[in-house]
């Protein structure tokens, strides 16, 4: 990779918009569910399997699924993206009643 080439690549690294949301795990064998938020939606998928291959996930009744039933058993989906005007002020508190919400929608447990 040459110099430009990468100073281009940074550059549009850095143009990312990130979007910031909600998402749901879903076990299809045992039915479970767990509902989640996270300041980069592009990003929360790759660090959870991360986290669960190594057995390392912090929330214990995720990681016990995810080693009794493998990773082929979940499915992750977005529930819901931020818009740009939910960004300023409030936005912990809105993202915050936002996964409130959708955690009593899908009967599904907190991460």
């Amino acid at each position: 990779m040459t110099e430009e080439e990468r100073r281009t690549a940074i550059a549009a690294y850095r143009e990312q918009k990130v979007e910031i949301g909600i998402y749901a795990l879903y076990c299809a064998p045992s039915g479970q569910r767990w509902a989640g938020s996270a300041p980069n939606l592009a990003t929360i998928r790759n660090r959870l399997w991360f986290t669960l291959r190594l057995g390392k996930d912090r929330h214990p009744g995720l990681q016990d699924a995810w080693n009794a039933h493998g990773e082929d058993a979940f499915s992750f989906e977005i529930l819901e993206r931020l818009k740009d005007d939910d960004l300023g002020p409030g936005r912990d508190r809105r993202l915050k009643d936002r996964l409130l919400q959708w955690t009593e929608e899908l009967q599904a447990i907190r991460i």
